[in-house]
């Protein structure tokens, strides 16, 4: 192994001529799917707060909606959904119902108000939507359940 030329960045100082310095993109490489474990978490919460709002009247907010209403399983759908997708549990195909659910939700409730998001307040509903809709394509990242079948986490699923 010979040491690189004097002036080399410390990163790179003391590798091998035949190893090669691990780039900025392969660092994001590496630590994007537990990324995506943060994001899917922190969203999900978020859509977990909406449901229990709605169902439990907790945070206080909004209106409960009447039982076996077209509201009040949005709720069901956004408490059930938002627990699973918290602990990435079946998580692709939670999240592609809960992203049919927000365009559904943006089309039935958003849209009849006018056609800009900001001024319909729709801009969440398509938030939640697109966010949902990679999330089901993309995997739950790291940190699912779906990840440990068998109760064995995997180092780096993106499942």
């Amino acid at each position: 192994m010979s040491r690189l030329a004097p002036g080399a960045g410390d990163f790179a100082r003391f590798k091998g001529a035949d190893e090669k310095a691990m780039t900025p993109d392969d660092r994001l490489n590496q630590i994007s799917p537990y990324v995506l474990s943060i994001v899917r978490i922190v969203v999900a919460l978020l859509f977990l707060e909406h449901g229990s709002s709605k169902l439990l009247g907790f945070p206080p907010g909004g209106s409960m909606p009447a039982a076996f209403t077209l509201g009040w399983f949005a709720g069901a759908i956004e408490l059930i959904g938002g627990a699973l997708l918290t602990v990435g549990l079946f998580t692709r195909l939670t999240a592609f119902i809960l992203s049919g659910e927000m365009a559904f939700a943006y089309f039935l409730a958003h849209a009849p108000r006018g056609f800009f998001p900001i001024l319909n307040h729709g801009d969440g509903a398509i938030l939640f939507c697109f966010i949902f809709l990679y999330i089901a394509f993309a995997g739950g990242g790291a940190w699912t359940l779906d990840a440990a079948p068998a109760g064995k986490p995997r180092r780096g699923a993106n499942r």
